[in-house]
């Protein structure tokens, strides 16, 4: 080495010590405030596993739902759930013959079983045949497993942790094919793709059924199928009085939770993508509110039962998002926050309607300028879907609010974690890595015939 490189290389390092010596104490807890989401108590294996999906929920939208949330009388913008459990990145991209923009069934096949494939694949490989899941290894474990999810069950994050099936477009067979996989708990939308003989079979290999908030409630069996709308449940922002995800969130628990063996808990905010797909914000800023609040009905699960692995993150991103747009410097979320009702929900109570200016001044919390009365008014002519758009991106227009597109992009998405195993999901990694590292946190099949201590129970729904 030159005597000038090896002098270089010495006062570099003298300034990288003196640098990290006055470094002030509170900013080296800085650094390391991450790992707080990690027990200091507890085992380094988890009994229970945790699963959260944010479908579509790219890095704009926990980003929005901060501002969303924050209190405009005060100086602080306070943190959220998201902020707080925030460990790493994760890359989502497609098996190579599908491109880089993966769609919800190849995401979630990485997710569930650590293997790339096509776009619409449900855990099959690109020949079609079948990789076994985070779920199906678990059940082989002797432990519970189980889903709760706004979009019909069988939708494409839900079957490909529990089934297999070359197209996510096959419905029925994947609904049909639920029964064989032994799942525990599958709370849900769905009820149109179950027919009555098929629910028969369900009740004849001891599960319970429920259809509504009451029958849940009393819902005691190890062993519970629910399903609650047609298709996907009601937007949240419509919902305020029905089922949410974070009482399905809770009452999964406490059903999985009697298993002495553990269980693994797949949960997903399913319509925070199909709020992305709508480009509308209201919806959207809505399900993030009520993913957040199962995020933390699942945290606290994990604070009272330390051998519990809460790990969370999204497929993709859907929308585009953007938190500003056309130039604009500014993002308004009171705007949002005024809205009564989803887009669509509006359009619906007003489209057949003569007299209804005064009506959506209501609804939306703000009176439209001349020119935007115009806008709305030739698309309330030219109907329904129209007419939601028009609503939609007016409510863009007001907020500041940006799209690109009505479909996904390939941008990264945010992993979160808490508790046992949490440090292994710390930085970058890519969705199939995320898979794995689960895997690798499920009992060997000699450590099953341990029971450890039950930990703290779950409070009824």
């Amino acid at each position: 080495m030159r005597l000038t490189s090896l002098l270089s290389l010495l006062t570099g390092v003298a300034i990288a010590i003196t640098a990290v010596a006055a470094v002030p104490a509170n900013a080296l807890e800085v650094f390391t405030a991450s790992e707080s989401n990690v027990p200091n108590a507890g085992p380094a294996r988890p009994k229970n596993i945790i699963i959260m999906i944010g479908d579509g929920m790219g890095p704009a939208y926990p980003t929005a739902y901060r501002y969303f949330k924050d209190n405009p009388d005060t100086q602080e913008i306070e943190q959220t759930v998201f902020d707080r459990l925030l460990v790493g990145m994760a890359s989502t991209y497609p098996e190579r013959s599908s491109g880089y923009v993966t769609d919800s069934a190849a995401a979630a096949t990485a997710l569930a079983t650590g293997f790339k494939s096509y776009n619409g694949a449900i855990s099959v490989d690109i020949n079609k045949q079948p990789l076994t899941t985070l779920m199906e290894h678990a059940k082989s474990l002797g432990m519970a497993t189980g889903i709760a999810v706004t979009s019909q069950v069988n939708h494409a994050t839900p079957a490909a942790f529990l089934t297999h099936n070359e197209s996510r477009k096959n419905y029925l067979d994947i609904a049909q094919s639920y029964l064989a996989t032994g799942t525990d708990v599958i709370l849900g939308g769905g009820q149109d793709y179950f027919s009555q003989d098929l629910l028969a079979q369900f009740v004849a290999k001891g599960y319970e059924y429920a259809t509504d908030k009451k029958s849940l409630a009393k819902a005691k069996s190890p062993k519970v199928i629910g399903l609650f709308a047609p298709v996907q449940l009601p937007w949240a922002v419509n919902n305020k009085e029905g089922l949410q995800l974070s009482q399905l969130t809770k009452k999964a628990l406490s059903l999985l939770s009697q298993q002495e063996q553990g269980f693994v808990l797949l949960v997903e905010g399913s319509l925070i993508d199909w709020a992305g797909h709508s480009n509308d914000i209201v919806s959207a800023m809505g399900e993030m509110q009520e993913f957040a609040a199962s995020i933390e009905v699942a945290e606290q699960f994990a604070r009272q039962n330390k051998d519990t692995l809460v790990i969370i993150t999204a497929d993709h991103n859907t929308g585009g998002l953007s938190i500003g747009a056309n130039g604009e410097y500014a993002w308004h979320p009171e705007v949002i926050k005024n809205v009564k009702a989803s887009p669509d929900s509006i359009a619906k109570q007003l489209i057949d309607t003569e007299a209804w200016l005064s009506s959506f001044t209501q609804l939306v919390g703000f009176e439209p300028l001349d020119s935007e009365w115009s806008l709305l008014l030739k698309a309330k002519e030219k109907g329904l879907d129209d007419f939601t758009l028009a609503i939609s991106r007016l409510i863009d227009k007001r907020s500041g609010t940006g799209w690109t597109t009505f479909g996904h992009t390939a941008l990264d998405v945010p992993v979160y974690a808490t508790g046992p195993g949490a440090k292994l999901f710390f930085g970058f990694q890519d969705n199939t890595d995320i898979a794995n590292k689960i895997f690798s946190l499920l009992p060997k099949p000699e450590m099953i015939q341990d029971t450890p201590d039950k930990g703290a129970p779950v409070s009824e729904l």
